[in-house]
């Protein structure tokens, strides 16, 4: 399945309470990604989607339950992007069932032009298209 994008939001109705605490525009999109921590001294590997993304967050929809507070790595498909991008810091920042939304640590050079460029280039296509 490729990826799909809707204009950029920035609040998210199927969360109440957590539209508050976001500071930037959200892009709503569908990518598969792979998310890894440690959790009670056991290693967890999840499988998930992206829903939604911003340059300091990420919105995400997994297979394995994760807690606030929890480091994970994160690996993104991103079209046009031979490997996953890797996030290997990010901290779950709240959790709703398999809901759950992280906050981006320090990223490297390489991994913000990536995911700045996704960004601008979805918010661009919404555009063309008559979108916002």
């Amino acid at each position: 399945m490729g990826p799909h994008t809707a204009a950029p939001v920035t609040t998210v109705t199927e969360l109440p309470g957590q539209s508050d605490r976001r500071h930037g525009v959200r892009t709503p999109t569908i990518l598969s990604l792979l998310y890894s921590g440690m959790d009670s001294g056991q290693m967890l590997m999840g499988d998930g989607v992206v829903t939604n993304l911003s340059s300091s967050g990420i919105g995400i929809s997994g297979d394995r339950p994760v807690t606030p507070g929890m480091e994970v790595a994160l690996f993104i498909d991103l079209p046009g992007v031979e490997e996953p991008l890797c996030i290997a810091q990010s901290r779950v920042s709240w959790v709703e069932g398999r809901q759950f939304g992280v906050e981006l640590g320090t990223l490297k050079l390489e991994e913000k032009n990536h995911l700045g460029f996704f960004l601008w280039d979805c918010v661009t296509h919404v555009r063309r298209d008559g979108g916002i």
